[in-house]
């Protein structure tokens, strides 16, 4: 799915707008077992937990492709005879009617998940008819419904005690929420919502941590294997940058490649492109090249991002580029610059010492109070 599609399904989590009409899942203690299993109907909830609930499920089409949202695509023969895909597709087509696969995938999900405490899964179905437009934009009667499951995973914790004042009583005391739902961990979308319809070939995966992709979930519920995970991916690119530039790492070099990361961000932004630009290897080296980096350095840093990457390996910009603000640090100090302002800092070797210089054309500040620079 692209970032539109994704945008199109998320607007559909509202209790008016969305055709799920129950929601079904199992609370599990931090033993890995079963404490209770539920299956409510979302008409009969109030309104605001229903809204809270499908607000919740929701998450699990937010952020990034690339970085939170990540595409899985089946083989054709994982298509047509292999266990991960026939469960998906018999909860798809029972709507969650059949309390075995469901169960099934309460296990899968259980005896795969590697984290401590007590978590949640939450199930739900969906039949979002799909509209489509004439030529002139009039909007026609449906022709597609696109069907699919939502499943994710979400951490409980217990509530902390608060000091309340109770009215009736004229008096404080003391009130404790039993178990309070976080934000999910992981889940997933299935299938692939594209083109107005569904392609059964794919699912869209959900992780909160960027360091963490839960991989052994991944390989349980689909059979497949992610690409390393979006902090692991600026972790590796930054590594490859500083060895194979070597003493040419320079600081020109990096708020260069930062910024024409940057660069891709707004320019599919301005160009309203559903699908993300992303960096391959030969885009990176051309990076490096518009530097003025030298060509043998280019052939190393692309040898090396072949090596992490494979050869075909595309990353998300944003996982290259510094966000919202560029960091330098030294062991005694810290320099936070905003983005696009690079320029006002160089670097400079002054009588042999080594010096950062920042240049300070506006008002200067130190623990608040104004000071002049002669």
């Amino acid at each position: 799915m692209n970032e539109k599609e994704i945008a199109e399904l998320r607007r559909r989590y509202r209790k008016d707008k969305s055709n799920i009409s129950r929601i079904c899942g199992c609370f599990v203690n931090e033993k890995k077992e079963i404490i209770a299993e539920f299956d409510h109907s979302l008409g009969l909830m109030p309104e605001e937990e229903a809204e809270q609930v499908l607000s919740v499920m929701k998450k699990t089409l937010s952020g990034t492709m690339g970085r939170n949202l990540w595409e899985i695509e089946f083989s054709t023969a994982q298509v047509m005879e292999s266990e991960e895909h026939r469960l998906l597709t018999q909860l798809r087509s029972t709507e969650l009617k059949d309390t075995e696969a469901v169960r099934s995938l309460y296990e899968k999900i259980i005896s795969s998940l590697e984290t401590e405490g007590n978590f949640v899964i939450l199930l739900a179905h969906d039949r979002y008819d799909v509209p489509s437009f004439s030529a002139d934009g009039e909007k026609r009667e449906s022709s597609e419904t696109f069907s699919y499951v939502n499943c994710c995973v979400c951490p409980v914790k217990s509530g902390r005690p608060m000091l309340s004042y109770y009215v009736p009583g004229n008096c404080f005391r003391s009130v404790c929420a039993d178990t309070a739902l976080s934000a999910p961990e992981l889940g997933f979308t299935f299938p692939a919502f594209e083109d107005g319809g569904a392609n059964l070939y794919k699912a869209t995966y959900y992780t909160k941590d960027l360091t963490d992709s839960h991989e052994t979930v991944v390989d349980a519920l689909f059979g497949a294997i992610l690409p390393m995970p979006a902090a692991i991916q600026k972790e590796t690119f930054d590594g490859i940058l500083e060895q194979a530039m070597e003493e040419d790492c320079s600081l020109r070099v990096v708020r260069s490649v930062h910024a024409q990361a940057r660069g891709m961000l707004e320019a599919q932004k301005e160009e309203k492109e559903a699908e993300p630009l992303l960096l391959t290897k030969e885009t990176a080296g051309d990076m490096l090249r518009y530097c003025g980096v030298p060509e043998e350095r280019v052939a190393a840093f692309e040898e090396r991002y072949e090596e992490a990457f494979g050869k075909d390996g595309e990353i998300h910009p944003k996982n290259v580029a510094a966000s919202g603000q560029m960091q330098i640090k030294t062991p005694e100090v810290t320099v936070k610059v905003s983005e696009g302002c690079g320029d006002v800092l160089e670097t400079r070797v002054i009588d042999g010492v080594r010096y950062i210089l920042i240049r300070a054309d506006g008002e200067v500040t130190v623990n608040g109070v104004n000071v002049h620079i002669d």
